[in-house]
C-alpha cells in the first residue's frame, strides 16, 4: 500500500473543497450558498486558490516519492 505525505492529503481536501463552491459560482448557483459568492469572479478566485493547493499538496508527494527512489 502505498503511503501518501499527510500535507499532500491534507492540501488536496482543501483543494477539492475550495473547488466545489467555485464551480457553483461560475455556475451561477453560488448564491444559493452564500450572498458574496453570487459574483462570478469569487467563484474564479476560489478555482484559483485550488490550483494553487494542489499544487503546493504536489511538493510533499514529489518529495516523498524522490526519498523512494534514492532508498531503492
Amino acid at each position: 500500500m502505498r503511503h501518501y505525505p499527510k500535507s499532500f492529503l491534507i492540501l488536496t481536501a482543501l483543494g477539492v473543497l475550495c473547488v466545489i463552491p467555485g464551480l457553483l459560482s461560475l455556475a451561477g448557483f453560488g448564491g444559493a450558498l452564500h450572498p458574496v459568492l453570487d459574483d462570478p469572479m469569487a467563484g474564479l478566485a476560489f478555482i484559483v486558490s485550488a490550483v494553487a493547493l494542489f499544487g503546493s499538496g504536489a511538493f510533499p508527494l514529489v518529495i516523498e516519492k524522490l526519498k523512494e527512489n534514492e532508498g531503492a
